[in-house]
């Protein structure tokens, strides 16, 4: 079985994971810049970038001391190509290129959205039929998966992401970075009942999100009266679950798939986890949830995937460059075995 070693630095996590096949993970580091970037309320692109090349070369040598491997072993690099901060990218992918050309080994290039798609599944020699959610910090999206690399999105969002929406709020209420985890802790103590806020496109009658108008709604509120912290959270919250669970689930029965895979940071949150998996099994749909250590951004989803890719014959030339933005084209015309290797 192959040894692959796959990088993931598309945001403000530094990760580098080792995979035997699909399954056997020998080593998965993470290093994350939350605190670095939380004095300025969010990532900052170049602080990201510059922390990412320091700290990547000791990342290394420490997966591959876990995982009792040499360089000489690994058959395969892996590193994340997009989307994400483009400097970031370039830094993981030319780190990954390096090794690569350094080995004379294969080098792929994996696709962000792809690694969180496929995270459910990890371990798994195949990708069955199934609904797919992402939901992070960059990205909604509802996608109908038959097996890997045939897929079409159904639906995204077309302002801020649900896990944006959160980092947006939660620093209007004057809530630490990351947001998302404040919004959830303060929302239990919460009203959700207390203020009605905007269950934006709900009634579109298609798949598509917007979350941007729902943080305009807080901002409105805050500017007007004061309010209760905890019950603006559990209120804000509800309206985002709501929105996600609802969409998910007719988007399943579109699609006539029986399973929905929901990953991303969010997935994490308790709120949309209980409705989704209350309102799924009253509709006879199975709830899977990507392994909480995979629902950030890590290095384990982009080997797994890029061993999917590995075994489906693909591979990817040198010159591949970053593309930072999610690409509706790109992504679905990512077919395994569609760039060979020059190596």
């Amino acid at each position: 079985m192959a040894l692959i070693l796959a990088i993931e630095t598309s945001c403000d996590e530094t990760a580098v994971a080792i995979l035997r096949g699909c399954d056997e993970l020998l080593a998965g580091e993470v290093w994350s810049q939350a605190s670095l970037h939380a004095a300025y309320g969010g990532v900052v692109p170049e602080v990201a970038s510059r922390n990412h090349l320091a700290a990547l070369p000791g990342l290394v040598r420490t997966a591959l001391r876990k995982a009792g491997v040499q360089l000489d072993g690994i058959d395969a690099f892996a590193a994340t190509s997009g989307p994400g901060l483009p400097t970031a990218l370039l830094v993981g992918m030319a780190h990954a290129k390096a090794l690569a050309i350094g080995a004379g080994r294969t080098f792929l290039a994996v696709d962000h959205i792809e690694g969180h798609l496929y995270s459910p599944f990890f371990g798994e020699p195949e990708i069955p039929p199934h609904l797919g959610m992402v939901i992070s910090g960059g990205h909604t999206l509802l996608v109908d998966v038959e097996s890997y690399g045939a897929c079409r999105v159904l639906g995204s969002t077309l302002d801020d992401a649900a896990g944006e929406a959160f980092d947006k709020v939660a620093k209007l209420l004057g809530l630490n970075y990351p947001g998302g985890v404040e919004i959830e802790r303060l929302a239990r103590e919460g009203n959700p009942a207390r203020y009605d806020f905007p269950r934006s496109m709900l009634h579109s009658g298609d798949f598509q999100f917007s979350f941007s108008g729902l943080k305009t709604s807080v901002r409105y509120l805050l500017e007007r009266e004061s309010v209760s912290l905890p019950d603006v959270c559990a209120s804000f919250q509800d309206a985002v679950a709501e929105v996600l669970v609802k969409k998910a689930i007719a988007a399943a029965q579109s699609a006539r798939r029986s399973v929905i895979a929901v990953s991303g940071g969010v997935s994490s949150n308790g709120r949309v986890q209980a409705l989704l998996s209350r309102h799924a099994s009253e509709a006879g749909i199975e709830v899977r949830f990507a392994p909480r250590e995979l629902r950030t951004d890590n290095a384990a989803m982009i080997a797994y995937v890029a061993a999917l890719q590995l075994g489906a014959g693909g591979g990817s030339q040198l010159s591949v460059d970053v593309h930072p933005s999610f690409d509706l084209q790109h992504f679905e015309r990512n077919r395994p075995g569609a760039h060979p290797s020059t190596i």
